[in-house]
């Protein structure tokens, strides 16, 4: 954010501000002839609800995060998205009358944590474990099917939102993917659908596939039915094989079921992972332009364990690639829980493998940021310097506001969807609304990046090849390009110039022209806190929390090698756990003591913009609403190599103690994590006015000094929960892949 005022007023402080900004005349551009017409949108696609562990209804969660008024962070997009497994909660019954709509009344005595027993009764529970005398839990197959997308197709057609339903996997030898196959969901048919005053709805459309995926794949459903009627053959009859595969015949299979069931003990996790596998082909064979898989928070459970239902290694995320590259194209190593004690709920010994406590991969976040993105040269750039089409998401796992109630704007747990994190996705819909199936493609696309905090509501990153003579381009031209991009909320299609999840070919010895166009939004941002920026303060620099301003922004490049070969020496490798990585002073061992598989030593910084320095950027009022864009361009001369470019941003300096080191790259989080008050290192020493009390509900926007709900070690508060996450903000592009013809083939992106 970069003015105190809100963006009506922007218009009128433009013209104050043309002596020292340049001006662009270009309006909003029409989509390019070649790609169909699209636009950033942004949403979530990772929370819960009272049907797995959340601790609200659909109705509220979904009103939450897609109004635009009572809750002003209402996102363009939204998949409901809870756990596998099962759960006895109803999460279709409301809170309250406010939520109360005709198909789905307000029950006085019954809300969302009333159970499906004393809801619907214990005979319309299906499957093991279901029926009169069962164990009250029902499968999330039949959630999924009878009773949650129902209410998210009723609500996408009263409010008039692009809704589906998904689920966060838990995964067969790992932990947790976010996941869905929307084949079914909101047909076209349910634009002219007229609701019922009174009475039951009736949806046009479906989630059985996704409700079979859940039945045939996920861990947490042990249920032998086949997705039927307890004791009975009545209703789905599910078959999980996998045609071509030889599913049917391992030890794993169970007749009964009709799908694997592996067996616990030691290997419990090299056979699980194969049986994830095998969910990828299954989805690739039956589902493959319909579903997305995207491993969640996948440092947290540790690294990968045999014996174990844990962590992913890189060899894993390889394998899942491999299996269906148009499916499993990406990760969340930003995680939610952006507010919890331990950030994104990564710790010190979390995790028991045996006898032995280990650490969350890296052992804490870094800038909210897990090791294997948030770390220049790691997984991540490993990945992409294969040239693959593996993509970094971020969503909220919403599930509660920790100590306070879910009205409250304080939290010391999570932040609903769009408050904190958003992630925005290239949706090429043309004329069309915004549907599931164009939602699904946007991510699969990898045109898209993420941010927290609001710390940037737009970017356009362009790269286009320069040579000399009459295939020239200067500068300015290619930053045009990215400006007119950013301001008409879209991306650019002009021969020679690719942007992000793209591939630009070039010939060899061409000039690369990289040319960013962001926007720093007006006013405030979502945060309740109008006190200066504790971790900012520390530098002498006075900044209110809810007012951030982009500091720096990184343009990191890694050269391509090509895809590893599955059991050649550099495809498998560990990240190195516990004090390997992070010692206990918060350091770390660095990328030496990373095994070959899991990094990419070309991977660096080769540019920081700024406002000021070597490298400024320069301010620009847009044409089209006159609004301030930032742009920016730097020249990577003579290519040889084929490689890529990707951003990241912050409104941290380098060198703010525990926050960024003296390049800028985030450091451990564990100096603002209230697990371990003793690691804690950063003052919040703010006394204002309106301070609420812990245990009331505070709905305001303007708490002016340090709350009551931070750690206090000998009489001071220090940084933690949620005004730590709001303190320390990020924002990740995805990257640009530049093949040059006659070296290393970027085959991951056509």
């Amino acid at each position: 954010m970069r003015f105190p005022f809100a963006r009506r007023d922007v218009a009128l402080a433009a013209l104050a501000a043309l002596g020292s900004l340049s001006l662009s005349t270009v309006p909003a551009p029409a989509a390019a002839a070649g790609k169909t017409p699209g636009r950033y949108v942004s949403g979530d696609f990772h929370n819960h609800t009272t049907c797995s562990d959340g601790s609200i209804s659909m109705q509220k969660l979904v009103k939450k995060v897609t109004d635009k008024q009572d809750t002003p962070w209402g996102l363009d997009w939204f998949v409901q998205a809870g756990h596998g497994g099962n759960g006895n909660r109803n999460c279709t019954l409301v809170e309250d009358a406010s939520l109360s709509t005709p198909a789905y009344p307000f029950v006085q005595g019954q809300g969302p944590t009333t159970t499906w027993t004393a809801s619907i009764g214990a005979a319309a529970i299906k499957g093991d474990g279901g029926g009169i005398g069962g164990n009250g839990n029902m499968w999330r197959w039949q959630s999924l099917q009878e009773f949650q997308y129902p209410v998210l197709e009723y609500l996408a057609v009263a409010k008039n939102v692009p809704l589906f339903i998904g689920m966060e996997s838990v995964v067969a030898g790992h932990e947790h993917s976010s996941m869905s196959i929307v084949t079914g969901q909101m047909p076209t048919g349910i634009d002219t659908v007229t609701l019922p005053a009174s009475g039951s709805f009736s949806a046009l459309g479906n989630a059985d596939a996704l409700a079979q995926w859940s039945y045939c794949f996920d861990r947490g459903d042990t249920d032998r039915s086949r997705g039927n009627v307890t004791g009975s053959n009545v209703g789905n009859n599910w078959n999980c094989a996998v045609a071509g595969s030889n599913s049917q015949s391992d030890v794993s299979w169970n007749t009964q079921a009709q799908k694997l069931m592996p067996a616990g003990g030691a290997g419990t996790g090299t056979r699980g992972h194969q049986k994830t596998v095998e969910a990828l082909k299954w989805m690739a064979q039956n589902h493959g332009n319909a579903s997305y898989y995207v491993p969640a928070h996948l440092e947290r459970a540790g690294p990968f364990y045999a014996d174990g239902n844990q962590g992913f290694n890189v060899e894993h995320l390889r394998n899942f690639n491999n299996a269906a590259p148009g499916i499993a194209f990406g990760f969340e190593s930003q995680p939610g829980h952006g507010a919890s004690a331990n950030r994104g709920e990564y710790q010190v010994n979390r995790n028991t493998f045996g006898s032995e406590k280990v650490d969350s991969v890296g052992g804490t976040t870094f800038g909210g940021t897990g090791v294997y993105a948030g770390v220049v040269g790691g997984v991540w750039d490993a990945l992409l310097g294969e040239g693959r089409n593996f993509w970094f998401f971020a969503s909220s796992d919403w599930h509660n506001r920790g100590s306070f109630g879910p009205d409250d704007r304080r939290s010391t747990q999570d932040f609903y969807p769009g408050e904190y994190q958003r992630t925005y996705a290239m949706v090429r819909n043309g004329t069309d609304k915004l549907r599931p199936q164009a939602i699904v493609n946007g991510l699969r696309s990898g045109n898209a990046w993420s941010t927290t905090g609001q710390l940037i509501d737009r970017l356009a990153v362009v790269v286009c090849a320069s040579y000399a003579g009459p295939g020239a381009r200067s500068s300015a031209s290619v930053e045009q390009l990215a400006l007119n991009a950013a301001s008409g909320n879209t991306d650019t299609d002009v021969t020679g110039c690719a942007t992000m999840g793209e591939k630009l070919v070039v010939r060899p010895g061409a000039e690369l022209v990289v040319a960013v166009a962001v926007r720093d939004p007006a006013g405030t941002n979502y945060s309740p806190y109008s006190f200066p920026n504790p971790s900012l303060k520390q530098v002498n620099i006075e900044q209110p929390i809810n007012q951030p301003v982009l500091d720096h922004i990184d343009l990191i490049r890694g050269l391509v090698s090509g895809y590893r070969a599955p059991g050649s020496a550099d495809y498998a490798g560990e990240w190195p756990r516990n004090t390997n990585w992070l010692r206990t002073d918060g350091t770390t061992t660095g990328l030496a003591s990373v095994p070959a598989a899991a990094k990419n030593t070309t991977a660096a910084v080769i540019r920081t913009f700024n406002g000021a320095g070597s490298s400024p950027w320069v301010k620009v009022i847009s044409g089209a609403d006159s609004t301030q864009f930032l742009k920016m361009s730097y020249r990577i001369p003579a290519v040889a190599a084929s490689q890529y470019v990707r951003l990241r941003g912050t409104n941290l300096p380098a060198s703010v103690p525990f926050e960024t080191d003296g390049s800028g790259n985030p450091l451990a989080d564990l100096y603002t994590n209230a697990n371990d008050s003793t690691k804690l290192r950063i003052p919040c020493t703010t006394v204002g006015s309106n301070v609420p009390a812990n245990g009331t509900t505070y709905t305001g926007t303007t708490i002016d000094g340090c709350p009551n709900h931070l750690p206090t070690v000998g009489g001071v508060k220090y940084v933690a929960y949620d005004v730590a996450a709001w303190s320390d903000l990020w924002f990740y592009s995805n990257p640009v892949y530049i093949e040059v013809s006659g070296s290393t083939q970027v085959a991951g992106v056509k």
